[in-house]
């Protein structure tokens, strides 16, 4: 079963959060979905994007040895955009 969680970034501009989504979506089974603002009120500083949904498999050895798990891999890109647009928000559901 897909591990399935929602993770945001209040402040985080829309490219930004394509190229997030594109980097991720190249780790070995990950799906993500651009989450549209849900807000109806504009705010310039707010980013045009909510957030990213994702489904990946749960923890578990990669099949194949050169690659790491997929869950590192995700850790290690959001954690390397954490750094430059604040702290990442997680929802599972």
């Amino acid at each position: 079963m897909l591990k399935q969680e929602r993770i945001f970034c209040p402040k985080m501009p829309l490219a930004i959060y394509r190229e997030v989504a594109a980097h991720l979506a190249q780790c070995l089974g990950v799906q993500v979905e651009l989450l549209p603002q849900s807000s109806t009120t504009f705010a310039y500083g707010d980013s045009q994007i909510e957030g990213l949904s994702l489904n990946y498999p749960p923890d578990r050895d990669s099949p194949a040895e050169m690659l790491r798990n997929p869950q590192q891999q995700i850790e290690a890109i959001l954690a390397y955009y954490a750094q430059q647009y604040g702290r990442w928000e997680r929802r599972e559901y």
